[in-house]
């Protein structure tokens, strides 16, 4: 039997009938027809019974989401699980309702996720459903509702639904040209394979060796291995560059297409110059919803993962001044370089130029709009300008 919105045994829960139906009774005690009595209190018995079964269904049923991935890219796919367990004696009847937006999208195209499921006593349902991202963002997956009756499905009944989960899409990555930067070199080789390490920046740990300095025995480390581990440092000629998206000419411009081929490039440009090597961080007078909006050059496991997280949480919002967020929260680094991402060529551009250049930071500006409609008078930007296009595959 299904519990199907709209095809509910209508003589069971409208009240006209259920009053019919006890007329029925009085006047078949009172004209002594024994069959019609009968046919009255067993409708009234299942109306009853059915009733005070489905109150009592809703109670001690646990409903619990998982998905097979927290973060993903645009494309890629993941599964959405919700598991329901019916902790008592009462068998019941449910029916389950997944949440998704519109940026996750069901593998097979339909518009709502439902399963249907009949669960005696002690007894668990799983279901099971294939979801795709379509764009970047955080995003909420779970249980909007279970709704749980009687086996005959007359009086359905809302239980508390599990807890949601919120899945992570990164900015999708799109194919750029070699990007250089220019660099300040201290030393020659990357990581540890130089003698001269920069104490800052720990790559990692690893087994103590007994000729070098005891200070660098990393012993929370060591407690947990059980053995002497060291801390393990990246040289201090490691190009160190810093991604910055000024967000005020997205807002006033309501340019939201731009932003997000925007916050792509730069995301890809993050992969591409980790896997240069780099130590890569991340600036910005947006607002991250629970995330960061600056993250200082590093290179660390957690560094690349941490500012694909900050660009998906970005939102189109300005939070403050860019030059302010800088001032006050930039730590620069001997040897950073600077790719700084805005809208267009404008006043606030040729500030940052100055801003960049007092801390003698080597910058390069992209835009997305190189022909602004609006000129700044007074207002002329020195250093090296490219379109956005003119760094993916293709540009010039």
């Amino acid at each position: 039997m299904e519990m199907r919105e709209g095809r509910l045994p209508s003589v069971f829960v409208i009240p006209l009938m259920q009053c019919i139906a006890g007329a029925v009774l009085f006047m078949a005690l009172l004209y002594r027809q024994r069959d019609l009595v009968l046919l009255a209190l067993l409708v009234l018995g299942v109306m009853g019974v059915s009733k005070v079964w489905s109150r009592a269904s809703s109670s001690r049923i646990g409903c619990h989401a998982t998905v097979d991935r927290e973060r993903l890219f645009p494309g890629e796919s993941l599964v959405l699980q919700i598991e329901v367990e019916n902790a008592k004696f009462l068998p019941v009847w449910l029916r389950v309702t997944a949440v998704v937006n519109d940026s996750m999208m069901p593998s097979s195209g339909d518009e709502t996720l439902t399963g249907e499921s009949g669960l005696l006593w002690y007894q668990r349902a799983h279901f099971r459903w294939d979801l795709v991202a379509r764009r970047r963002g955080i995003h909420r997956v779970g249980t909007s509702r279970v709704r749980v009756s009687d086996l005959f499905g007359f009086f359905p009944h809302e239980s508390g639904g599990g807890k949601d989960l919120h899945v992570i899409v990164y900015p999708r990555l799109v194919p750029l040209r070699p990007v250089t930067v220019l660099r300040r070199d201290f030393f020659g080789l990357p990581g540890d394979r130089h003698p001269v390490e920069d104490p800052i920046y720990i790559l990692g740990v690893r087994d103590y060796q007994n000729w070098r300095p005891a200070r660098y025995i990393h012993w929370k480390a060591s407690a947990r291995h059980h053995r002497l581990q060291e801390k393990a440092f990246e040289s201090s000629e490691q190009a160190k560059v810093l991604l910055v998206v000024d967000v005020k000419r997205f807002v006033i411009k309501k340019a939201r297409e731009d932003f997000e081929e925007v916050l792509e490039v730069i995301a890809s440009l993050a992969v591409q110059f980790d896997q240069r090597g780099y130590a890569v961080g991340f600036a910005t007078n947006g607002v991250v919803e629970g995330g960061v909006t600056m993250l200082h050059a590093g290179r660390n496991p957690q560094q690349l993962s941490t500012l694909l997280e900050a660009l998906a949480r970005l939102q189109m919002d300005m939070e403050e001044d860019l030059i302010h967020t800088l001032r006050h929260r930039l730590r620069p680094a001997w040897g950073m370089s600077c790719v700084h991402f805005s809208y267009e060529e404008d006043r606030d551009l040729c500030d940052a130029e100055e801003y960049y250049a007092r801390r003698k930071i080597p910058v390069m500006f992209v835009v997305c709009n190189d022909s602004p409609q609006e000129q700044t008078e007074g207002c002329t930007v020195r250093g090296r300008v490219v379109p956005l296009e003119g760094i993916r595959t293709g540009g010039s």
